[in-house]
């Protein structure tokens, strides 16, 4: 994960989480819809200049020339994972009620520069805006750079969202400061195939209930339901499934539907099948994995890869070959644990290892 940092930003001064809400604001203000910047994941533009999104993996790039930059944002938005060129990545805190212009870099030598953010929480309870860059008063956007061809969704729960895996002790409970998607397993595997990703996923989601629920389901809180919209717990748009069609769709989900030992598999199974299908309705071409999650052993394990072994032999009898089927190696503890349990950094790098192996070759992303 470590980058040497080139010439181009030698004299680059990293300030994140630092901010200044003083107005007015002193350079060059780029508001969020400024063509030159380019967003990845599902993001609401229902008000251009302030674009908003839940989903965990969103991104926000954008080349510029100048010596500084500073990002606006709504205060209390979140934590971001910001890199400039080919600098390490740092995390940027948008968390208090005053801030709304962080600086994410400083003194650094004029030319072109590219900025790459990502949002690395959860954010259907703090409801993130973006608001727009600020560069040094003659500074200049430019064309945004090319995003990559190869493309992937991953639809999951906390595992995918990260959960906790910046903490150290399996005692530790939720706390956005310890969940960074960014080190997740699906954000490390894209980069490590060089592929872009959409990410739709929350802390306690199944596909029949939600963690915890009862066992007759928790219909208005479950993927099949949060998968038809663009932000969580937002109704007020269904999302455009043209404008993301993926290659490949990962789906990790189960764990919580089989948690607390309060589950019906007949229900469970029901509403697998049926999200496959709703999954395969939006995405006509993709491939299909279907995921069994490091956190999950002995019966409901057994369950879970049970239900989707079946599921992926009646695809095929059905006529889609398209659907395939991967486990990640079920957590120890030997890479310790984050918060509640959920993996840690150093897991979720092995999960990667694992799927990226997988779906290079299943992909021949080579």
């Amino acid at each position: 994960m470590k980058r040497m940092l080139i010439a181009a930003v030698a004299l680059l001064t990293v300030l994140a989480g630092q901010a200044s809400t003083t107005l007015p604001i002193q350079g060059k203000v780029i508001p969020a819809d400024d063509s030159h910047i380019q967003y990845v994941g599902r993001i609401c533009f229902q008000n251009p200049q302030r674009p908003r999104f839940t989903f965990p993996g969103v991104q926000i790039n954008a080349r510029f020339t100048g010596t500084s930059l500073r990002m606006m944002a709504k205060p209390k938005s979140g934590y971001f994972m910001a890199q400039i060129d080919e600098a390490e990545p740092f995390k940027v805190s948008f968390m208090s009620e005053a801030d709304s212009v962080v600086t994410l870099a400083t003194a650094m030598q004029r030319g072109e520069h590219l900025v790459r953010l990502m949002y690395v929480v959860e954010g259907y309870e703090l409801k993130p805006e973006f608001r727009g860059f600020v560069l040094d008063k003659d500074g200049t956007m430019l064309d945004a750079p090319t995003l990559p061809e190869r493309t992937i969704e991953f639809i999951g729960n906390s595992i995918t969202c990260a959960y906790g895996n910046e903490s150290v002790k399996e005692s530790d409970h939720f706390e956005y400061a310890t969940e960074n998607h960014y080190y997740g397993y699906a954000q490390m595997t894209a980069r490590a195939l060089d592929a872009m990703a959409y990410v739709v996923a929350r802390s306690g989601i199944g596909v029949y209930r939600q963690y915890g629920g009862p066992k007759t389901g928790t219909p208005q809180n479950v993927m099949t339901t949060e998968y038809e919209y663009t932000n969580l717990y937002d109704r007020s748009e269904r999302w455009d499934f043209s404008r993301y069609q993926p290659q490949v769709v990962c789906i990790n989900l189960g764990t919580n539907d089989l948690s607390t030992n309060n589950y019906d598999v007949k229900l469970f199974q029901q509403a697998f099948y049926r999200f496959v299908s709703q999954v395969r309705s939006h995405n006509p071409k993709a491939k299909i994995v279907l995921l069994t999650g490091s956190m999950m052993n002995g019966p409901e394990l057994e369950v879970a890869k049970k239900t989707l072994d079946q599921l992926v032999e009646d695809a095929h009898k059905n006529g889609d070959m398209e659907v395939y089927r991967f486990n990640f190696t079920p957590q120890t503890g030997d890479l310790f644990y984050g918060a509640d349990w959920h993996p840690s950094i150093w897991q979720h790098q092995k999960m990667a290892g694992e799927l990226t192996a997988y779906l290079r070759t299943l992909m021949h992303w080579f």
